[in-house]
């Protein structure tokens, strides 16, 4: 069965593709769940092993003591029952901060990073605590509009409004807990100092068009850690995984093979 207990006791939902050689760990952004990157894991070589979970709060995962420590050792626990060795691990928005997390703290589980619209520290801690309790008086559909510009380019949204309809869908379906909880995480992390000291090849990414994290953002984020490379990609937001799935396989495949 996809489920199993976390080290604390969480039930967590994962999606795990049988292969060979270097697995490849994703880990989704806040508000989705790991069905936001189905169209990347079926552009990969069929033999690759591809390991997808729900972090706690998000899709079918419990939404109980969420802190950023406890959602890099999620993705820990389920790695090591699953008998997965290191991996390339691939993160956009707080799964790329959680993919740094990772990293840092059980470096004998990472091989390499693909770190996708996401940065060191993510926001101002006064945007978070206005987030939060907007979604915790109102819900998540009230914040949804401004959430899905800063998702998608304009480009996106006007050609593909049933998808964008979909994901809003995905968003508002978010335990609120879950939702808040995984803010809160985003709010408490700093992860500069450790990031720094990362010696694991690294691809980060980011696009033209996104409004939550900007390219200079990621930008930053490649100068922290040493050796590592940036693509910009152009007419793309805060989600390539979803608008241009074709280039994000892409450039796994190409990291991959070089690391396998």
């Amino acid at each position: 069965m996809p489920f199993l207990r976390a080290s604390d006791g969480a039930m967590l939902f994962y999606r795990l593709v049988p292969g060979r050689g270097l697995p490849i760990v994703f880990l989704n952004s806040l508000g989705t769940d790991l069905r936001i990157w189905d169209q990347v894991a079926a552009r990969l070589d069929t033999d690759t092993p591809v390991l997808l979970i729900d972090k706690r709060g998000h899709g079918l995962s419990e939404d109980v003591s969420i802190t950023m420590t406890r959602l890099v050792e999620d993705v820990a626990d389920v790695m090591i029952q699953l008998n997965l060795a290191k991996a390339l691990i691939c993160g956009v928005s707080v799964g790329g901060m959680i993919a740094q997390g990772l990293a840092a703290r059980r470096p004998e589980l990472v091989s390499g990073l693909v770190l996708c619209n996401t940065a060191a520290k993510i926001g101002a801690a006064s945007d978070w605590n206005a987030r939060i309790t907007t979604v915790d008086q109102s819900g998540l559909a009230s914040v949804a509009d401004a959430i899905l510009e800063r998702w998608f380019s304009a480009r996106f949204r006007t050609r593909e409004p049933v998808a964008v309809l979909g994901y809003r869908t995905m968003l508002e379906q978010t335990s609120v807990p879950g939702y808040v909880g995984v803010c809160a995480a985003i709010r408490d992390s700093d992860l500069t100092q450790t990031t720094r000291k990362l010696e694991v090849p690294t691809l980060c990414i980011a696009g033209s068009d996104d409004l939550a994290t900007p390219p200079e953002l990621v930008q930053a984020l490649c100068d922290l850690i040493p050796n590592a490379t940036i693509d910009v990609m152009q007419d793309v937001g805060h989600l390539p995984c979803i608008e241009a799935p074709e280039d994000v396989a892409a450039k796994l495949r190409q990291l991959h093979d070089v690391m396998s």
